[in-house]
């Protein structure tokens, strides 16, 4: 558990650098203002953040952890756009969008992303968005053009039958992901799976200040059990962001420009790490935010590589959103007027490397969409069988048989 926020902040990094009032001395580049709405939207995408990761600290316990809220927050965003009625609500709750309106949150989404991926020219961060359905099903033409238009989604149809469509998908989380997360989508694809919403997040980031590799000492790591075990422990001293309180100890460490940061924080030896995960939210983020100092310090890091993947239906059941995973209550009528929609699955999935030259990270996000059988069933017959031949008026039962391989 003491691992995790060795781990956590590139996932928040990419919204709460664009109001974070520490960060070292801007460069001479223009980087405009944020508009009130797009404030909002970080302040919001903040805010779901914290819940998530607080949630799936509460149910993995002791697990390393790694997500990246921005791209659960986009998928879910895309999937907001067809949602309706108790539905929305829930949605709009648990993402925590308040009263801005669907143009606002839209609008916001769209300007961000394009923000983000210009910042820093020494940083690499790529979002990609993306639309797959089955072929054969069709959409309302308004969900889709939203998605394309705010949220750049390349949309798709596809032969979710053919043996090859799990794999074009995944191909395309591959190429977004720089090749760090290659699946996504479980092959074969599901019956009952009509669309995938998936977005896709990469980041290479170098430090401002690189750790020298020859400072790199094999160390001792402490486990909450009290045990140890060995890791290659980086060394730097430099002129940080730096905080301290009874709690913890806190440094940032920026990346190129300084537009992107890691800050970790470290919990006093008396504190435990369950104590500063409850105190981790938007508004202690705000104040302690505000209390870094730069000074001249050394900094002990230890290298990691992490793959990490969660099915985050549970979690954002939790968090509100069980509406919008139930087959019979779901609405999204406003991405199929015919109704019969629901999320069947929230996949995260992301990748993260720390070395003495910088942060390589990668995030996707799928949300699944599947269909009940409103509007008739759907069956196949393709396994082993039952049947029954009778006469109707009387109800005699004529022929009883069973059929395991037909011939």
């Amino acid at each position: 558990m003491f691992k995790v926020f060795h781990v956590l902040l590139f996932c928040i990094a990419a919204f709460l650098t664009a109001c974070a009032e520490h960060v070292i001395s801007p460069s001479e580049r223009a980087v405009r203002e944020l508009t009130v709405a797009e404030k909002r939207l970080v302040e919001t995408g903040n805010k779901f953040g914290f819940k998530l990761f607080g949630e799936i600290v509460r149910q993995e316990q002791s697990k390393n952890i790694f997500v990246s809220p921005l791209s659960v927050s986009m998928a879910l965003g895309m999937t907001y756009n067809g949602a309706n009625g108790s539905t929305e609500t829930a949605m709009r709750q648990t993402l925590e969008f308040g009263d801005m309106t669907l143009k606002e949150i839209n609008s916001s989404y769209k300007s961000l992303i394009e923000l983000l991926s210009q910042l820093d020219p020494k940083v690499k961060f790529q979002l990609a968005n993306s639309i797959w359905y089955r072929q054969e099903c069709t959409f309302e033409p308004a969900f889709i053009n939203l998605n394309q238009t705010y949220f750049n989604a390349v949309v798709r149809s596809l032969n979710f039958s053919d043996p090859n469509a799990a794999k074009t998908i995944n191909g395309w989380v591959e190429q977004h992901t720089n090749g760090k997360i290659k699946e996504i989508v479980d092959d074969p694809i599901g019956r009952d799976l009509v669309m995938f919403l998936i977005n896709a997040i990469y980041f290479k980031g170098i430090w401002t200040y690189q750790f020298d590799p020859q400072q790199t000492r094999e160390e001792q790591f402490n486990l909450p059990d009290g045990s140890r075990k060995p890791c290659k422990m980086m060394n730097l001293r430099a002129d940080l962001p730096y905080f301290a309180n009874a709690q913890f100890q806190a440094v940032e460490l920026p990346y190129g420009d300084g537009d992107f940061s890691m800050t970790i924080l470290l919990p006093n030896p008396q504190t435990p790490l369950d104590a500063l995960v409850a105190d981790f939210n938007q508004t202690n983020w705000a104040l302690w935010s505000k209390r870094f100092v730069t000074q001249t310090g050394s900094l002990s890091l230890p290298k990691f590589l992490l793959n990490y993947d969660l099915l985050l239906n549970d979690v954002l059941k939790a968090l509100g959103m069980e509406i919008a995973f139930s087959p019979d209550q779901a609405d999204f009528t406003r991405m199929d007027k015919q109704g019969g929609l629901f999320i069947s699955k929230v996949k995260h999935k992301t990748f993260v490397a720390v070395n003495e030259e910088g942060t390589e990270a990668a995030a996707v996000t799928s949300v699944e969409i599947g269909r009940t059988s409103v509007g008739g069933f759907i069956m196949r017959v393709d396994r082993p069988f039952i049947f029954v031949i009778r006469e109707n008026h009387s109800g005699t039962l004529l022929f009883v048989g069973k059929i395991v391989a037909p011939s």
